[in-house]
Formats: C-alpha cells, structure tokens, sequence
C-alpha cells in the first residue's frame, strides 16, 4: 500500500468518527437530561368534595284526576206541567233555596182552589153533624130517640170529621205540588250540566241540572298496592296541573278495595280553594305526596355532567400533592332537595368528585386539586 493511499483512509476514518460523534450527541440532546419523563399539564384547576349526608324529604309522584267532591242530580218532581222559566246557565254559582227553573202553575193554582173549597165544605158538613150529635146526647136519656138514631148522629159526625180529614190532605198535596213548581238549588255550588228545556213538558225524576256542591274539589290518585300502604289519611299533598296552577290539599281516605283487573286503589285528596286556582273537575293532575324525611347521601347539582341521558362525576385517583387524575363514574339518582342529589348507586361515602366544572373534563384527565 502505497503512502498516498494510507492517507485517504486515515482522512476517512477521522471524518467518519466525527459524524457518529455529532450523531450520538444529537441524540443525547434530544432525550431528557436522566431519563426523566414527560409532566402533563393540567387540564383544570378543580375543588374537591365527598358526598354529605343529609335528612332529605321522602316523596311520592303519581298521577291522577281531579274530580268533583259531591255532584248533586236535581230534577223534576211534578208531571205534565210546562217548563216556563230557566233562570241559571252552566258555571254559574248558586245558592241554597235560589230558584232554578219554574213549571207553569195555572192548573195546580186550580186544583188548590178546588181543594180548599172541598175542604171548606167538609168543615160545614162536620159541624152540623156535631151540632146533631150534641141534640142526639141531650135527649138520649129522656127516650126521645131511640138508641139507633142516636148512634147514626154519632157516626155522621165521625164520617163528617174525616172528611174534614181528607179533606185537608188533599189541598196539602196540591199546595206541595204548587211548591214543587219551583226548582230549588238544594246547596251552595256551581251548575256542572244542564238538560232543562225551555217548553218541555217534565216527568217525575227527570233530570234538569248537575250542582257541584259547594263548588267543594278532590283528587282522585291511582296508587298501586305497595304505595298505598306508604300513605295515610291527613297526609300533605301537592297537586299540579301544568300550565294551570298547583293547590295543596290533604288525604280524606284511602279506599277499602283495589280494582280486580289493574290492582291499583284510588287515595282520595281533598283541595281547599281549588277553583280559585284555576283546577276543574276532569283535568288530569300530578300529585307529590309528603312522606316525611328520610337520611340520604347526596352530591351537589355542580359536580354531575349529564352525557347521552345518564348522570356521572368525575372521581379522583392516582393524587399526589396538588396533581391528581380523574376517572368518570356514572351515578344513579334518586331524590332531590335544592341543589342537593341523592345518590342511589355508582358512589361510595368516602370518594372524593371534581366539585365543579365537570362538563369540561373528561376521562383520564390530569387536574390540579385546589384547596376550597
């Protein structure tokens, strides 16, 4: 090999071991100084809580109708007289003894005069018949008479006293008949339904109006057995129909049977002022009923994030000082109080949740706890 030639190679080698040089040194500055790893920035600066026990009120929702409390029938009680006047339309409030409606009374006007001249007569003939009956006493022992007219003037006075006698029931039938040309509201209440027709001619027990006594409204809520064994008479209950008002009332009673086919009972509320509230018999009403309280573990409204339908908070784990990871934990609720929920299942008492801000962090994320 030739001098010229062991320089080139020489010269190689040098340059060669200089770029692996530069090479290793990249390298070296490219990688953390011993090794350490990467930190990840926190995703959010949270506060942290742990679920707190709390006395919550126990409820029951379901739903029902509201309904009238009585609904009084009033109709008819004379035949083939004449509707003359009908003074009150459906909704309108009536009160005891107003009248209603009035039949036409020319014919028992009538009979009444009939029947007082009956009677008249008959009170004539009962006191002649006693005028002989005192002569007939008077002479009996002097054998003026004999024994058998005595006891004929006797008998004409009986005969004639219980003429007087019917005499008198008859005009008291047709003055109560003339009364009942008159329909009377038998209680305080609003007209529900009207079927009395200017110019018919009534029957006996025919329908005329509906009352809802003392315009006076209940609930009538359908409760399946295992609820109903929950409530008890004088139970506080909200009633709401929406778009409407709300009332509250209490429960009146319970019903002693369940129906055959759905085996759900009926708990019957009463609603003071429910009308004034706007509430009608036939809406349709969701009630709460007030059970008492009952202890609960609860998280703040704040600390859920609601994803596709469900409930969830985000649980610390992995903390070290001020740094810790979330993991998302779905919750089932169950009641509420203010802002407080409970929580049902997916939670346990000693787990410490991101407090707030939970709608913008996700699963995995590194947050910085911040002291509250």
């Amino acid at each position: 090999m030739t001098h010229g030639k062991s320089l080139s190679i020489w010269i190689a080698a040098i340059v060669l071991i200089g770029l692996g040089t530069n090479l290793m040194s990249s390298k070296e500055a490219q990688e953390p100084v011993g090794n350490a790893k990467s930190v990840t920035r926190p995703a959010l600066s949270v506060g942290v809580i742990q679920p707190t026990h709390l006395d919550m009120p126990l409820a029951l929702t379901v739903n029902g109708s509201v309904a009238a409390w009585q609904e009084a029938i009033i109709g008819a009680q004379v035949s083939d007289l004449r509707l003359d006047e009908v003074h009150v339309q459906v909704g309108e409030k009536v009160r005891k003894g107003q009248v209603l409606a009035a039949f036409a009374k020319e014919s028992v006007l009538a009979e009444v005069a009939q029947s007082k001249a009956n009677l008249a007569e008959a009170e004539a003939n009962l006191a002649e018949a006693r005028l002989n009956a005192d002569r007939a006493n008077e002479v009996a022992s002097s054998g003026a008479l004999s024994k058998q007219q005595v006891m004929q003037y006797l008998t004409a006075e009986k005969t004639a006293k219980a003429k007087v006698g019917s005499a008198k029931a008859q005009l008291d039938s047709q003055l109560l008949r003339l009364s009942h040309t008159h329909v009377i509201a038998i209680d305080d209440g609003v007209i529900s339904s009207r079927t009395a027709t200017l110019g018919a001619v009534a029957t006996p027990g025919q329908e005329l109006f509906r009352l809802i006594r003392q315009n006076r409204l209940e609930w009538r809520a359908e409760v399946t057995a295992a609820e109903m064994a929950q409530i008890k008479p004088d139970t506080d209950v909200s009633i709401a129909v929406p778009n409407v008002g709300h009332v509250n009332g209490k429960v009146r009673f319970l019903a002693p049977t369940l129906d055959a086919q759905s085996r759900n009972g009926l708990i019957y509320v009463d609603l003071p002022n429910a009308a004034a509230s706007g509430l009608r018999a036939g809406m349709f009403a969701q009630g709460e009923f007030h059970l008492g309280n009952k202890p609960a573990w609860t998280i703040p409204q704040g600390a859920l994030s609601l994803r596709e339908g469900f409930s969830y908070v985000f649980r610390l784990t992995e903390q070290s000082r001020d740094q810790a990871k979330v993991t998302q934990a779905k919750v089932q609720l169950g009641r509420r109080s203010g802002d407080n929920y409970e929580v049902l299942s997916g939670l346990n008492p000693e787990d410490k949740v991101v407090a707030s801000g939970a709608a913008f962090l996700a699963d995995g994320d590194s947050v910085r706890v911040v002291q509250e």
